[in-house]
């Protein structure tokens, strides 16, 4: 698979900041902000701001690698689309790694398709060869507290329709595992899971571990997360370690493992 171009930096000196005001855990936003505000005027540049991450003196890589920027904001729906340009150029790294790799992509939790969208669109659409498998219920949210805005009736038919053109990709409605059965790929080469609930997380690492391939990834979305998420890390944390693998935490929220 013929893999994104990275264009040289054009000038050494020149450094990107970034900064979405998302209201992700804040009591009061105007007064947080307020104090950010001023704290900017503080610091070296190469900032970065969102996704409840503030950090300085970074390359900012997101910004810099054009072919991710064009992808990620030509895909932009919502807010929160554009507050986690880090955490989607994660799986966009991930995805430059295990596009090398036997195996196809898949990605559980799947929402609006955004993060699959990206990384296909980051390599080019035509020029993406593996299959994409993505598994969500799309039409509500089985857990408690978790439904997104337009997440009703309807929702997987309009994913389906913004797919148009991606005959790689293959959506796969219904709740997992049980989806899994019979409709998913032997060998997985990268594999994203965000389903917001320990038990249903650590029934798709039942099901599918076994079959990413040596070198895969596997991405978890909310593992370092705290509050509502934290017991994801706590049940994942424990399946790792009882098979000798250990999660590698990430500022952007998510854990990050490398099958051996």
């Amino acid at each position: 698979m013929q893999l994104p171009h990275i264009a040289p930096i054009a000038d050494p000196n020149r450094i990107v900041n970034f900064a979405v005001k998302t209201r992700w855990g804040l009591v009061d936003p105007d007064v947080f902000y307020g104090h950010i505000d001023e704290a900017l005027k503080q610091v070296v540049p190469g900032y970065y701001l969102g996704d409840n991450l503030l950090t300085w003196g970074r390359n900012n890589s997101p910004m810099e690698d054009m072919a991710f920027r064009e992808a990620w904001q030509s895909n932009l729906q919502n807010d929160a689309d554009q507050a986690i340009a880090w955490r989607r150029y994660i799986l966009a790294s991930a995805a430059y790694h295990c596009s090398q790799l036997e195996g196809d992509f898949v990605e559980c939790g799947v929402y609006r398709g955004t993060g699959i969208k990206t990384i296909i669109d980051y390599f080019g659409r035509e020029k993406f060869t593996k299959t994409f498998w993505g598994y969500d219920t799309f039409d509500y949210n089985p857990v408690e507290g978790h439904a997104f805005t337009g997440q009703t009736t309807g929702l997987y038919d309009e994913i389906c329709k913004r797919f148009d053109g991606y005959d790689q990709v293959r959506l796969v409605k219904g709740l997992l595992p049980e989806s899994l059965v019979g409709n998913s790929p032997e060998k997985i080469a990268y594999l994203h899971i965000d389903l917001n609930n320990a038990e249903f997380e650590v029934a798709v690492l039942d099901a599918l571990f076994d079959r990413v391939v040596p070198g895969g990834m596997i991405m978890l979305d909310d593992y370092e997360w705290a509050g509502i998420y934290r017991q994801q890390k706590i049940a994942e944390d424990a399946w790792f370690h009882a098979r000798k693998h250990h999660v590698f935490p990430l500022p952007t929220g998510q854990g990050m493992i490398i099958k051996r």
